[in-house]
């Protein structure tokens, strides 16, 4: 049984170290985000910036931990070129994601994805939260499923920052 646990595990570790890296040189795709305020971001309109794309659900326990860093990552770098969308999965009703965006005061864009369109554009995204990091070029530097590491995503923005 200890080796079958082991043998998951190593597995499991796997899978989530592929899918960190995954998308890792793609071009992002040609998309279009509507902000809970109705106004339209385009991926041409993020060029020449830093974006991280945040695909997150409201029942998502390990979405709503992440929030006060993904506020602060936004509050310290956005100054420096760094954008962040936060992207409301397909089956999260608005009125629940207005009221947590509200009720955080969540000083980034939040988009609805209503028809699934946008986590289908990033490689079907179905699992929460699925964060991609993209460089000032549209570039696809790091695709991060769950929990990562606070520092290296710090290193990293302050690398494509200074690129």
């Amino acid at each position: 049984m200890k080796r079958l646990c082991l043998l998951f595990s190593a597995l499991l570790t796997a899978l989530v170290l592929a899918a960190c890296s995954a998308d890792s040189g793609n071009k992002m795709p040609d998309v279009t985000f509507t902000t809970l305020d109705g106004q339209q971001i385009t991926t041409n309109d993020l060029r020449g910036k830093v974006v991280m794309v945040k695909f997150w659900a409201t029942d998502c326990t390990t979405c709503v931990a992440q929030m006060p860093d993904t506020i602060n990552y936004y509050k310290q770098f956005s100054p420096k070129g760094f954008e962040t969308i936060a992207v409301a999965m397909k089956h999260d009703p608005e009125s629940y994601v207005r009221n947590f965006t509200e009720s955080r005061q969540l000083p980034f864009h939040v988009s609805m994805d209503t028809d699934g369109s946008l986590a289908k554009a990033f490689n079907d995204v179905k699992m929460t939260p699925t964060t991609f990091l993209v460089d000032k070029q549209g570039h696809i530097i790091k695709r991060y499923l769950g929990n990562y590491d606070k520092e290296t995503f710090i290193a990293t923005v302050n690398q494509a920052l200074a690129g």
